[in-house]
Parts: C-alpha cells; structure tokens; sequence
C-alpha cells in the first residue's frame, strides 16, 4: 500500500435544513486516480469544497489531513498553495478575458505592476497544448464552447503545479472520443506522480480510469473503498451501491418506430448561419432537417461541429447573425425572431449551460419553474398567484425528483443534477410543441437520467417532439427514434435506429473529415 495523500476523518457540513455530509471518511493514496462517485445531491462537490477550503475551516466537523499534516484552509488560495487544484463542475471563467488572463488571474506572470505578456501568453500555450486545445491564448472565453472552456479550466490548474488534481465532472460537455482523450491524459498525469480524484455520473469512464472507488450515498460513506485488482468491481455493483438499488435498464423501454410519412412538426430548410463577431465565418451551412410528431430525433457530432449553434439559432435567432433559412411548424412557416417568438411558436430549448444561460441562481425553485411560462401562473390581469406558483413547482418537483427541502430554496444552493432538473422543469411547464434538448443529462447520475428519460418517453407519447443533442453516444443510440450526425457545420449523415451504432456515427464523420483533406 502506498503513502496516504489525503485522509478526511469524520467530516461533518449542515446547512440549513440539511445535513450535506454526515461523518464522511475518504482517504486516496499518493499516485492514484480515486474516483468519487454517488448521485446528484449525495454530498461529493461539498466534501471537496470542504477539502479545496470554499467551505472554510471552522464551518465544518473533522480534519482535513494532507500530506501527513492537519490543514486548516480559510479560503481556495490556502490549499492551492498545497498543490491542490480544483475543477469545479460549474465554470469560473470570466467570458470577456482572454484564456491567457483566466489561466494566471490572481497569478499573473512578471511584477506586480507590469505583467509580462509575453511569458503569460507562451505559458498558456504551453499548457493548452497538454490538454490538446488548438485555440490561441488571446482568445477570449466568450468566443468558444463550453466544452474548450472547460479544457481550458484543466489547463488553468496544471498551470498552478498541483500535486492532487480534482475533477468534479470533467467530461461532462465532452464526446466520447474527447473524453477518452482526457482519461488518457489523466492516466499520462499518474505516470508523471500526480494524484487525482474524479467525480463523474458516467460509469464506463469510472471503471477504466480509476484505481479506487469510493460511494457516497445521501451525505455518507457506503461500505469500504472498491479497489481495482483486489475488489470485484462491476458497472452493476456501483449503481447499486449509488442508488441502493438494483437499475437493470440504462433506458426505459419504448418501441422505435419508422416515422416515414407521418406528420412533420418542424422543418428547417437551407438553414445557414454566421459567426456573431467573424461576420465571414460561416458556423452552419444550408443545413436540411426534419422532426415529426412524436419523434425523439438525436444530433450528434464532435465539440465545435455546430450543433448548440444549430439549435439556438432556431430557437428564435439567439445566436449567429446573418442568418437564412426556412423553419416550417407544422407546414407553415414561421419567422421567431427572438426567444419570446419561439415559445410562442410552441419551440423551447434546454440549454446546454445551465448556469450562464439557463436559470437564475440567486432566485427560487419556484421562480425559475414558471419563467418561460409567467401566463400559466397569472390571472387575467396579469398579477402571478404565488400560491398556483408553488404548486407547480412543488408538482414538477416530485415528478423529476429533485432534491430540495422546499421549492423556495435558491436554485444555486442545488447540485449540479438538480439545477438540470428545475431547468428541464422551467421548459416543460412551458408546454412545447418541440423540445430541444442540449446535453440534458449532462452532470447527472445514472438513476437520474433513467427519470429524465422517462419524461421524454411520456412527452413522445402524448404527440410531443424531442431534438436530442448529445455528446454521449450511447445516450443517442438508446433513445433516438432517428439520427442525424454533423461535423464542421453541416449535416453529413441521416441514420434509423436500426442501422445506427457507434461506429456508423463515427464513420460519417470521419468520412467528411477524409473528403475535406483530399
């Protein structure tokens, strides 16, 4: 056995009206990869908010034990100097800096009154590279997705040293290909000495990268730490321990069907769409595509092939400039020409950055539920029922599952999983017609996402469409009655579900890719 890094004994964190972590004890080895694993509001982010100093000493019970010494970090700055960075699952990037000035913000290169651009910018690059990020370091945040700004939060923290690397969701705005990519480099990092703890909801990348498993479940330990190579560890074995039941279906079973001839909801024809700011760039490119009622239709594609570009601006232009196009619903068509346009067109879209864009983290549960839809919970004169209010919130709530002790509670004091519940919930309230969903389960646990799928299962029923962008592929293959694949901004395959897999969808795209450099 190796020489224990970290050991967190009995720790305790209460908020108010809820025990967060009730006596936790975690340990992970010098040189390991320890994965942290249990469902949407078991505790994981607050033990390592507690652990990285967010959660001060003297606001929890127990002891922090790094390196072989009691820690008694006051604030994040404190256990960075340790060698302790952390990658939090919502991002801390300032959109309007450039990723050279978010990398060494508060640790600037050169004096303190005169940075040195220069070695600011070659540093950066530097650790761009080892994340295998192809972006300049003047580029500011604002101008790339979602999924580089997190490869640039990785690089951010291997630009401070760190000796124990913390991952809280790493891949989640990740494909599969990329992902991979990043558990190699995180496996390249533990033959180079470095320590990391990773919290994922995907349990394929758990049992091929970590060494060690640890379970919470409900603020607390279950059983002992599984031990690759000593333990038997299987997918089956950690959802039950997460869940503390048995999941024999990942997907809820629906018959797929062949929806040839039946009614199309929405259409969107030669659909082309600019950059906001490179006016020249073009970001889609005369994209055709279809959706019928009742249909669950997947998109598919690797990070930066345009499919969150695609998708809001169809959802009344709120994204590109210069754009052209047909959108028909239901044959007619229609010009949204902004978001307000599209929900009263029947169209609404779960975004994929539920922070930024997607919820109110300072107001309620509540509130955010009936955003998209203030006339559902008003009176003719316009004046909201507080009391209707509540109600709905409370009714979504218990039907998604969303952990809370009251829907009066700040969304921002919620999990991850279950901010993207009450964003699932905002847009279901709204009552579309068509329902783009944007990475929808992304951040949350597998017994959640069975729940998520449920709902869409339920919306296809009652004559509902779901447009399904996803970078999980088996996420797309298991609930997608069609697919279409994209790449580079445009649309390069149309596949059913039966002769869609992993591999066709990959094909299509590499088969652009092979064209394009010919």
């Amino acid at each position: 056995m190796g020489k224990v890094l970290l050991k967190m004994d009995h720790i305790t964190k209460t908020f108010p009206g809820v025990k967060a972590l009730d006596d936790v004890n975690f340990e992970v080895q010098e040189g390991e990869i320890h994965a942290l694993v249990g469902e949407n509001g078991a505790g994981k982010s607050t033990l390592m908010k507690v652990l990285s100093g967010t959660w001060p000493y003297g606001s929890y019970t127990g002891n922090v034990i790094y390196d072989g010494e009691v820690q008694k970090f006051k604030n994040i700055k404190e256990s960075e100097l340790k060698g302790i960075a952390v990658i939090h699952q919502e991002l801390a990037l300032i959109p309007y800096m450039t990723i050279a000035e978010n990398m060494f913000l508060g640790n600037e290169k050169g004096s303190k009154y005169n940075i040195n651009w220069d070695e600011e910018y070659n540093e950066a690059s530097k650790y761009l590279k080892m994340v295998g990020l192809n972006e300049s370091p003047r580029t500011l945040i604002k101008d790339i997705g979602t999924g580089k700004q997190q490869l640039v939060e990785i690089a951010k923290a291997l630009s401070k040293n760190a000796r124990l690397l913390i991952l809280d969701e790493p891949t989640s705005s990740l494909n599969e290909t990329e992902s991979m990519a990043l558990l190699d480099m995180l496996l390249d990092f533990k033959k180079q000495g470095m320590t990391s703890i990773i919290i994922s909801h995907k349990i394929n990348e758990i049992s091929y990268v970590a060494d060690t498993i640890s379970i919470l479940r409900d603020g607390s330990t279950i059983g002992e730490s599984m031990v690759k190579g000593k333990d038997e560890i299987t997918d089956d074995i950690i959802i039950q321990r997460m869940v503390g039941r048995e999941l024999t279906n990942r997907f809820p079973k629906r018959e797929k069907k062949d929806f040839t001839g039946a009614p199309v909801a929405l259409e969107v024809k030669n659909w082309t769409v600019y950059h906001p700011l490179y006016s020249e760039r073009k970001v889609c490119d005369n994209i055709d595509f279809k959706i019928h009622k009742g249909e669950v239709v997947g998109v598919a594609g690797l990070m930066g092939a345009g499919r969150t570009e695609l998708m809001m601006s169809i959802f009344g232009k709120s994204y590109g400039t210069n754009i052209s196009g047909q959108l028909l619903m239901d044959g007619k068509e229609i010009n949204p020409k902004n978001t307000r346009e599209a929900i009263e067109n029947k169209i609404a879209y779960v975004t994929e950055d539920r922070k930024g864009n997607g919820l109110i983290l300072s107001n309620s549960i509540k509130i955010n539920t009936s955003l998209a839809n203030m006339a559902g919970v008003s009176s003719k004169n316009g004046v909201i029922d507080s009391d209707l209010e509540y109600h709905v919130a409370q009714d979504y709530a218990a039907k998604l599952h969303t952990k809370c002790p009251t829907v009066e509670q700040n969304v921002g004091n919620l999990s991850g999983g279950n901010q993207q519940k009450v964003l699932l919930a905002k847009w279901m309230f709204a009552d579309p017609n068509v329902l783009i969903l944007d990475e929808p389960t992304r951040g949350i646990d597998v017994g959640a996402k069975y729940e998520i799928y449920c709902i869409i299962n339920d919306l296809v029923a009652e004559g509902k469409s779901v447009i399904m962008v996803s970078s999980e592929l088996p996420e797309v293959l298991g609930m997608s009655d069609r697919i279409y694949v994209m790449n580079e901004g445009k649309m390069v395959g149309e596949l059913s579900a039966e002769e869609a897999t992993q591999e066709s969808i990959m094909a299509k795209i590499v088969s652009t890719k092979d064209e394009k450099s010919a």
